[in-house]
């Protein structure tokens, strides 16, 4: 896929539309004199740039990479959080939440492309996704307990999520680093491919993706994060509301009118 667009965010975010109709966003991470670091002004461009993407009916699936060699993204800018003070801190936090929600709460499908260091708030980035595929370099973890706090950037929640309460308190608590093999065995990442290769397996993924109907999509999104944790009677009822916003929808025509004629939907979206 060949990138058709390109818009930066503040110093440290690009947004990048692949396709020849762009369906496909590519959100990069793009400070890489700093590892990627997330500093309060990288915090506000990626909650900016997510803000964009949410709004945008066009993207039906995001992809999340890094633009820095050896780093997806290795977490909070310290240098810059050791510089400020307590009353700074407490200013700075809602900066930093919006970024980490932001990447949570995009509507579309979202995948992580993740080569070497994603640590703390960068393997938080992660987390926030839907899909973390990962190249054979990857080192990940939540080390913030050996600095004095907690992972603040959604960690102690979606970590669980993914691999269980115990195994996730393991790996809070010892703040040890999973080479990519291990990470993939417990679930920490999805797919494992080769080195250097994250990102072109994520995009084609992306572009699998967005191939299918973007109202559809969005609505098992919301099925699948809102039915977590809820009993199953409960999540039912979800995904009925899902059902039932898609059911009438434009995309759904198309899509049962493209079967019966054998060939390939042409989504409208609505």
């Amino acid at each position: 896929m060949g990138v058709t667009s390109e818009q930066r965010f503040g110093e440290f975010v690009v947004v990048r539309r692949h396709g020849d109709q762009g369906h496909v966003a590519e959100l990069v991470l793009d400070r890489p004199a700093a590892m990627n670091a997330v500093s309060t002004a990288m915090a506000r461009a990626l909650a900016g740039a997510c803000a964009a993407l949410g709004a945008d009916p066009g993207v039906r699936a995001t992809v999340l990479t890094s633009t820095h060699e050896r780093a997806f993204c290795v977490g909070a800018d310290l240098k810059e959080r050791n510089s400020l003070t307590d009353a700074e801190l407490v200013r700075q936090r809602p900066t930093a939440r919006a970024a980490y929600t932001g990447v949570l709460e995009l509507p579309m499908p979202v995948v992580a492309a993740v080569h070497g260091y994603a640590l703390g708030g960068g393997f938080e980035l992660a987390l926030a996704c839907d899909v973390i595929v990962a190249d054979r370099t990857a080192v990940v973890g939540l080390p913030e307990v050996s600095v004095g706090v907690i992972p603040g950037g959604g960690g102690t929640q979606l970590l669980p999520r993914r691999v269980g309460a115990a195994r996730a308190a393991e790996l809070v608590f010892t703040a040890r680093r999973l080479e990519a093999a291990e990470a993939r065995e417990l679930g920490l990442v999805d797919e494992l491919v080769e080195a250097g290769r994250d990102r072109e397996e994520a995009l084609a993924l992306g572009g699998r993706i967005a191939a299918n109907s973007p109202v559809g999509l969005r609505a098992a999104k919301r099925a699948l994060r809102l039915g977590q944790g809820l009993d199953l009677r409960a999540g039912l009822e979800v995904e009925d509301a899902a059902w039932r916003s898609v059911a009438f929808s434009g995309d759904r025509a198309e899509g049962v009118a493209a079967f019966n004629e054998k060939r390939k939907p042409d989504w409208p979206g609505e």
